[in-house]
């Protein structure tokens, strides 16, 4: 196989590129790419460097402007479908778009230039969206265009980070290359504990909890827990692993953790109360990208709280690394 060209839309961080890049490693050149929140663009830009630019919104490009590629990357936004969010799909208007309709512009970009695969990640809510009819809507425009699609759910505690993350992933073959069958890999990697992608101590001292704001959050699930609610926030087992991390509402407070070891107790932000005595702290964003399958070379150049929602709405990257190495062997028997 030559060198494969790759687009990177609505691309986040780069997680999606992160594993088709540990897969084909210098086989693949991504010659075009697109993110419209701009904090998300600036850790791109940091970690891949200036080129390609980074194009903003994507229903403004023309896709006659667009390189010729091989392979489309595509984890269009999933908050319209996202149980965390309000399952609004198709009718979703955020800053007056609609995040529900943007696959449509992979389908856009894609009948134009006929790439040979298309990739997709998106939240399982999607598989079960409007009683099903979403997804075969999404599944059929890419059939209409020319592409035998082949989908699974599939859990990123199964590939080697201690996170339960369910997504499903979408690979599409123009019909001309497609294969009869396409097998998803279901397991890669030990298993990991929340232990296991722990920064060395000592952890600065604003990760961890004020004691009014843990009063706070123990109020809180008492008062679900009475109405019968499982609402609340979560302390993990460091022998356990993560909840899905996801960006805003309770994404920190879900994922929890007891660290013991030595910390200061003298706050280093403006804080009601005082550092809790409990030893109960957040994970940190290094922790976070651990736990989607960042390597630690890669920078975090932007404050924590942008952080947080960037991991929080990407990928866990050795479940993409994958399922890559799986479609470069199917491109590579359609040589």
């Amino acid at each position: 196989m030559g060198l494969i060209r790759s687009i990177d839309l609505f691309a986040g961080i780069g997680g999606i590129r992160l594993g088709f890049e540990s897969a084909f490693g210098s086989q693949i050149e991504t010659v075009f790419a697109s993110e419209w929140d701009r904090w998300a663009a600036t850790t791109y830009r940091h970690n891949f460097g200036p080129s390609p630019e980074v194009a903003g919104d994507i229903t403004k490009v023309d896709a006659a402007d667009i390189p010729p590629f091989d392979i489309c990357l595509a984890g269009f936004p999933c908050q319209a479908f996202s149980f965390a969010g309000r399952h609004q799909g198709f009718g979703d208007n955020y800053k007056g778009q609609s995040r529900g309709t943007l696959f449509a512009e992979v389908v856009r970009i894609c009948d134009h230039h006929r790439p040979r695969a298309i990739f997709c990640e998106n939240v399982k809510g999607l598989v079960r969206h409007d009683r099903g009819r979403t997804f075969k809507v999404i599944c059929g425009a890419f059939e209409e265009i020319g592409y035998k699609v082949f989908t699974r759910v599939l859990n990123s505690k199964d590939f080697g980070v201690p996170q339960n993350r369910e997504r499903i992933y979408l690979v599409c073959f123009r019909d001309d290359i497609a294969p009869n069958a396409f097998e998803f890999p279901t397991r890669a990697g030990s298993e990991a504990r929340l232990r296991d992608i722990l920064e060395p101590a000592p952890i600065p001292a604003r990760y961890y909890l004020s004691d009014r704001y843990l009063s706070v959050l123990k109020k809180h699930k008492e008062r679900h827990e009475a109405a019968g609610n499982g609402f609340g926030y979560v302390v993990r087992s460091l022998d356990g692993i993560a909840g899905a991390i996801v960006c805003g509402g309770m994404g920190r407070e879900g994922n929890l953790i007891v660290d013991p070891r030595e910390h200061s107790m003298v706050p280093t932000t403006n804080i009601r109360g005082s550092i809790n005595t409990e030893d109960i702290r957040k994970l940190t964003p290094r922790e976070w990208a651990r736990l989607q399958g960042f390597p630690d070379s890669y920078a975090l150049p932007v404050a924590d709280t942008h952080l947080y929602k960037q991991f929080g709405n990407s990928v866990t990257v050795p479940v993409i690394a994958a399922i890559a190495e799986r479609i470069k062997d199917t491109l590579d028997e359609a040589q």
